[in-house]
């Protein structure tokens, strides 16, 4: 069982909360839930709580943008994102001791803020043709589709590698956040079985899961009534600098 203090559920609590508005919106907050959870959890644990919760929001994100999701893209990426899900499998496999995979996370959390923010910097060069000079080949989508897979089976931080391959597909808004939704539901319940293999689904996650859900679904709802009304670059700019924080702090 998870034994926490006050401020910890405190953390997890708002992590909760935080897994709702990314789902429905609030790009950037998806590496601020993994660092929050593996700051307060054991690392390797935290990655099982976290992943039902995903779900959670999945299951409310998808009904509201379901129509329009792009399905060419998804299937061009499904074979790449399973292989990247069976190569993660296998790593946290051989992966001994919580302070070793505290580690790989928190390598993949800076890795992931430094995808993030070289696009930021592609697109304030020039935004008209970043997206132009990014390839549509299929190498491209057999990369992004690895990394993604990679990355979400060790620590569920797939979003900068989906928001990259996405924005270079040019998916208007809509198309961006339904074919986001479809992705991530898919995904996250392809890795249930691995994750549950790898003991990262326990009686004690699932109760701690229970008692966390709520918070992802008022999350989701703020997240989508809100979405209008917030200023989208200081969430970001928030989530990225907690995140190299926490990260750093994993790495130590």
């Amino acid at each position: 069982m998870f034994e926490m203090s006050l401020w910890e559920w405190v953390v997890l609590l708002l992590g909760s909360l935080a897994v709702g508005l990314s789902k429905t919106g609030i790009a950037g907050l998806g590496i601020f839930t993994v660092a929050l959870f593996a700051s307060v959890l054991p690392a390797r644990e935290s990655t099982g709580v976290l992943l039902l919760l995903l779900i959670c929001g999945d299951l409310i994100a998808v009904p509201l943008y379901r129509r329009h999701a792009v399905w060419p893209h998804l299937w061009k990426l499904c074979p790449w994102v399973a292989a990247g899900v069976i190569l993660g499998y296998l790593a946290m496999g051989h992966l001994q001791g919580d302070k070793a995979f505290q580690r790989m996370i928190g390598g993949i959390l800076l890795g992931m803020v430094a995808i993030h923010l070289w696009r930021q910097r592609q697109l304030a060069r020039d935004p008209d043709r970043t997206n132009d000079r990014v390839p549509h080949r299929m190498w491209f989508a057999a990369l992004m589709g690895t990394m993604a897979g990679f990355t979400t089976m060790v620590a569920n931080a797939a979003g900068p590698v989906m928001i990259l391959y996405m924005l270079s597909m040019q998916l208007p808004k809509m198309e961006f956040m339904g074919t986001g939704a479809w992705f991530f539901l898919a995904v996250n319940l392809f890795k249930v079985p691995f994750s549950y293999r790898l003991d990262l689904i326990t009686p004690a996650s699932l109760m701690l899961d229970l008692k966390l859900a709520p918070m992802v679904v008022l999350g989701a709802v703020l997240g989508r009534l809100l979405i209008g009304h917030i200023n989208q670059r200081l969430f970001e700019a928030l989530a990225l600098v907690l995140a190299v924080l926490a990260a750093a702090r994993m790495l130590a």
